[in-house]
């Protein structure tokens, strides 16, 4: 694959064209806390699916580790995260409530896709419904397995992935979402 072009300026669109293995650690964050509005949000909806996952796939884990250190940003590249799966949704015959469970050491961050046929609602917290299955990891494994620079067996094998509940229909989530290749 063919080194991506450096950006000319801090835009999203800079970003998204960017190689963060040609910069440091403080360097990436900087660009990415560049990219946020006005407002300080980081707003990736910008992004294709398949910059998402080249920008990721190219970060080093230092270096999206310290993004994910920073609340606003952690929450920006979450958020987005969460926005996509209901775009990436494939469907099928598998239906249930999953509930994410992204631990920062500090807290607790909690999300729910609830499964059905024909879409895919995502939902900060809990909903009404019990879950179906219960994942829980931290940030930046996440990170790299909802973008495809990880995968679920690799994360269980090493503890960094825990799953409760329907352990069969957890296995079965990551054929559910069109996820892009990095």
């Amino acid at each position: 694959m063919a080194a991506l072009p450096q950006p000319q300026d801090d835009s999203i669109t800079a970003l998204g064209e960017m190689d963060p293995r040609r910069l440091g650690r403080d360097e990436f964050v900087m660009r990415l806390d560049a990219a946020s509005s006005g407002s300080g949000e980081l707003d990736l909806s910008q992004l294709s699916p398949e910059q998402f996952a080249v920008l990721v796939s190219r970060a080093t884990g230092e270096q999206l580790k310290a993004v994910l250190e920073r609340p606003a940003l952690r929450e920006a590249v979450l958020a987005e995260i969460f926005r996509r799966m209901s775009e990436r949704y494939t469907g099928g015959t598998t239906t249930g409530v999953v509930r994410w469970r992204i631990d920062t050491g500090d807290e607790l961050l909690r999300w729910e896709c609830e499964l059905d046929a024909d879409r895919c609602a995502v939902t900060r917290d809990s909903a009404a419904e019990e879950p179906r299955a219960t994942l829980t990891l931290p940030p930046l494994e996440f990170v790299k397995l909802t973008s495809g620079n990880a995968t679920p067996t690799k994360l269980l094998m090493t503890g960094k992935l825990k799953v409760s509940g329907d352990l069969t229909f957890a296995a079965a989530l990551p054929k559910l979402f069109d996820v892009p290749k990095p």
